[in-house]
């Protein structure tokens, strides 16, 4: 049965993309524990990071990176944090937080409950800074 995020992938459900090519998909945590938490994951849906081939998990990096630079930009702070945890979806994804201290990166913390407006504008702002 395909993840939610394959169902994402394939149209089946809506995200608030913020960029994707052939391989690789950004898109916005919808329960995010940090203004602009974004989500990257590769589109062949493998559950373990570590089971992607070498070459598929550098060009996750590598796309991570990308976002990563556009999201420092649109949203204040000293870095990007960077998980991954895969435990609630078996399908690869990396966690980019916009952190100012170690605690920003807590997800037993309660997640942020964001409107539609505030996810568009922020997925707007996110593209908006990428080259």
């Amino acid at each position: 049965m395909a993840t939610i995020f394959t169902k994402i992938i394939n149209g089946e459900i809506p995200a608030y993309k913020i960029d994707e090519n052939d391989k690789y998909l950004a898109f916005l945590d919808i329960n995010p524990i940090a203004m602009g938490h974004v989500l990257v994951i590769p589109k062949r849906e493998v559950d373990y990071i570590f089971n992607l081939e070498d070459e598929e998990l550098a060009g996750l990096m590598a796309f991570s990176k990308q976002i990563s630079k556009a999201l420092i930009q649109a949203v204040p702070c000293k870095r990007i944090g960077v998980t991954v945890i895969g435990l609630e979806v078996p399908h690869t994804h990396i966690h980019l937080v916009p952190i100012n201290n170690v605690d920003d990166m807590n997800f037993g913390k309660p997640k942020l409950k964001l409107t539609n407006e505030q996810l568009e504008l922020i997925r707007l702002k996110i593209k908006s800074f990428l080259k």
